[in-house]
């Protein structure tokens, strides 16, 4: 190995190192189980902001979002993020402040599943035992793409066997996410967020630089067809282009309705200290999201120029999404201090993948220990034999997603595309009836949550296969079968009670107040 690549590792492992710190430094203010889960709902609005969205970023923005652009220009990936930053605004500006009120005002709930439970008096559980298993289902494969991130990171820049590389990945993330919980998630998110920033602002003066200007970049761009159109797909191996119509904008855009039901993202709205100061985080993370996302675009675009001037040989599949790191690998030979830039870059991925799969390890840990043994199985823990439960959980939610990830061919975008449809249609929908609909009850949320997981299901591999006008992303439809399903039983079934509408009431003064 030559001193560039030495250079590169010792950044990346000074880096992970910290975030270890990080963790051991949060687990002093872990008291009790709803600050490992929540961190006592004491975050600050530049945490909240800066946490949600490294959260929500994941490996796809540094890896998934480059690569599809890289291949066929900029519709899908443009579309994509326009759907992204529009759901990202509308979940702040409408659900974040009510959440965060209804939330504590339902017994202090701290999960989502909780919350449900409690917003309509579920005595039996129901709600909280589907809502915990629908979490397990989904959160383990978007756990494992994040780990796959990190495997294909250290096999195509150092040569490190992928599964190798993939577990000593793993075990950092569960080693400061298990010490210091969501404080330590949060906490490390922000400093993630930074990484990230900088990462991508490197690789595009690098690239641009590369490829001889942004006149080459952009005249690439221009000669290849349908590339630099919102309305058309490039195809890079026949070199022709093809439409992108109506029906595939909606679908793309329809991205955004995910947002409504990510857990990971939805409870850092509960954890915001101050709710009066939401409207900070939400420009702060709005104004972020855009910028990042459109910078990542542009790095596909970018790449593609620098494979056509020759500096990195032609991706195809899967491998687009190493794009980044390729270009990494190519600024790491111009010296030490290029390549200590280059382990920022690396550095930067790691922190895309490591601040959403924290983020999911406690999600569906809390799902198993607080809401399926406690909540369902009515399991009788301490606090401390919880927070016990909690990480052993957590590692074996951890070693299944190491399971799914094993196959180095495995698409991360694809894998966070059909994750992202199963939580917002199951949980989208529910989530903003329970907010906004004082008719809505527990029966019309079940409903909802099990039409919205089965049509995600059916539509991705038994309606999506048969092409044309039914090759929508499974989470709009899904969504509206969703919606469909919560009214018409809602209104069929028995109103809900005097005190659950008086709590709705409740809440609504207090937003208003």
């Amino acid at each position: 190995m030559d001193k560039n690549l030495i250079c590169m590792l010792i950044t990346i492992i000074l880096y992970l190192a910290f975030m270890v710190i990080v963790g051991i430094f949060c687990s002093k203010k872990n008291n009790n189980v709803g600050d490992f889960y929540l961190g006592g709902r004491k975050l600050g609005p530049i945490v909240t902001a800066m946490s949600a969205e490294a959260s929500d970023m994941s490996s796809w923005l540094l890896m998934g979002l480059p690569g599809v652009a890289y291949l066929s220009g900029i519709a899908d990936a443009g579309w994509t993020a326009i759907g992204l930053a529009i759901g990202t605004y509308v979940n702040w500006l409408i659900v974040a402040k009510r959440l965060r009120t209804y939330s504590h005002r339902c017994n202090n709930s701290i999960t989502i599943p909780d919350f449900f439970s409690n917003r309509y008096r579920d005595d039996k559980h129901f709600l909280m035992g589907i809502a915990a298993v629908i979490i397990l289902i989904f959160f383990v494969p978007y756990t494992a793409s994040g780990f796959a991130a990190c495997g294909k990171l250290f096999h195509s820049l150092f040569d490190i066997d992928y599964h190798i590389a993939m577990i000593l990945s793993a075990i950092i993330i569960i080693a400061y996410t298990s010490v210091g919980g969501f404080l330590a998630a949060s906490t490390t998110d922000l400093i993630q967020s930074i990484v990230m920033t900088i990462a991508l602002f490197i690789i595009v003066i690098f690239g641009v630089s590369t490829a001889g200007g942004m006149g080459a970049v952009m005249d690439n761009a221009k000669e290849m067809a349908g590339y630099l159109s919102i309305t058309a797909l490039h195809n890079s191996e026949t070199g022709e282009s093809s439409p992108y119509g109506f029906l595939s904008i909606c679908s793309t855009i329809a991205w955004g309705l995910g947002y409504f039901g990510m857990p990971h993202i939805l409870l850092h709205f509960m954890a915001i200290e101050d709710k009066n100061k939401i409207k900070t985080s939400r420009r702060i993370a709005s104004v972020w999201v855009v910028i990042s996302m459109a910078i990542a675009i542009f790095i596909g675009v970018v790449g593609n120029a620098v494979t056509k001037a020759g500096k990195i040989d032609l991706l195809s599949g899967s491998e687009s999404e190493t794009i980044v790191i390729k270009m990494a690998n190519l600024l790491s030979q111009n010296g030490v201090l290029a390549a200590l830039f280059a382990g920022l870059i690396l550095a930067g991925i790691l922190a895309c993948t490591m601040s959403t799969s924290d983020s999911q390890l406690l999600a569906a840990s809390s799902s198993m220990s607080e809401n399926i043994l406690r909540g369902v199985f009515h399991v009788k823990m301490t606090d401390k034999i919880s927070m016990i439960t909690a990480r052993v959980v957590l590692f074996v939610i951890a070693a299944i997603s190491i399971v799914i990830a094993w196959n180095p061919d495995s698409s991360v975008f694809q894998i966070v595309s059909f994750a992202w449809a199963g939580f917002g249609a199951t949980f989208g929908p529910v989530m903003l009836s329970a907010l906004f609909w004082k008719r809505s009850n527990k029966w019309g949320a079940l409903a909802g949550m099990a039409a919205g997981g089965i049509m995600v299901f059916v539509w991705k591999f038994c309606i999506r296969p048969l092409g044309g006008a039914w090759d929508l992303y499974e989470l709009l439809p899904a969504f509206i079968v969703a919606v469909v399903a919560i009214v018409v039983v809602s209104l069929v079934t028995k109103a809900p009670d005097k005190e659950i509408t008086d709590e709705f009431e409740a809440v609504r003064q207090e937003m208003n107040a």
